[in-house]
């Protein structure tokens, strides 16, 4: 069986330690092929390189001051293909809200440790949005009140199983497949199956989609 191909990975954070060490965490499935310390710098590199994701801290120098959201709204134009995970030590709310809003798939705090950091890349490189699980408040903020979804009514909801709640809940909120596996004490393979259910009953295409269809019903 071939192995899929790395993941090319643009990194950008202001502090070459921190970038040293997590190019030596990250496993033989992400590649990283460019770094930045600035947003300058990280806006120019991304436009010549443009790779598939982004490690982007939320704090950097330069620019006008915007940080990580303002080299994601001076890339806009890339989204379509360039995808932008934040990285940061930082777990407040405005950091979180900021680079959502701006574009970012996904916000994973300097907490994770490189095996969970290559599967959020690996992910977010899929079309999958991520999510430390603790931020999951943030996210129903950011995507909530900016998708402009209605509530409707149970009728959708009803469509699903109790479990499949509780599956569709975990994965809204970012957790993988191992940590709600372990979670409601059932197995990966059991899952994936109650996440192929949920996706198709409810019309969804992606996790991205169940994340903001679970914010803007406030069920996260």
């Amino acid at each position: 069986m071939t192995e899929p191909e790395a993941v090319e990975v643009v990194l950008v954070d202001d502090h070459h330690m921190f970038r040293t060490g997590v190019k030596a965490s990250l496993d033989d499935r992400v590649l990283v092929i460019g770094e930045a310390d600035t947003v300058d710098s990280a806006i120019a590199l991304v436009r010549e390189l443009q790779p598939p994701v982004v490690l982007l801290d939320v704090h950097l120098p330069g620019g006008d001051g915007g940080g990580g959201a303002e080299v994601i709204r001076s890339c806009a134009d890339l989204l379509g293909s360039t995808r932008f995970l934040a990285l940061s030590v930082s777990d407040a709310s405005e950091d979180v809200v900021a680079v959502i809003r701006a574009g970012a798939r996904g916000y994973v705090t300097k907490a994770i440790d490189g095996p969970a950091l290559s599967d959020a890349v690996r992910r977010v490189a899929g079309g999958d949005a991520v999510f430390s699980p603790r931020l999951a408040g943030f996210v129903l903020d950011a995507f909530g009140a900016a998708a402009g979804d209605v509530a409707t009514g149970d009728d959708e909801l009803d469509r699903l199983s109790a479990r499949e709640r509780e599956v569709m809940r975990l994965i809204a909120r970012g957790f993988s497949y191992r940590e709600v596996a372990t979670e409601l004490f059932i197995s990966i393979k059991t899952v994936e199956t109650h996440v192929s259910a949920v996706l198709r009953k409810l019309q969804l295409s992606s996790r991205h989609e169940l994340t903001r269809w679970a914010a803007a019903r406030r069920l996260l």
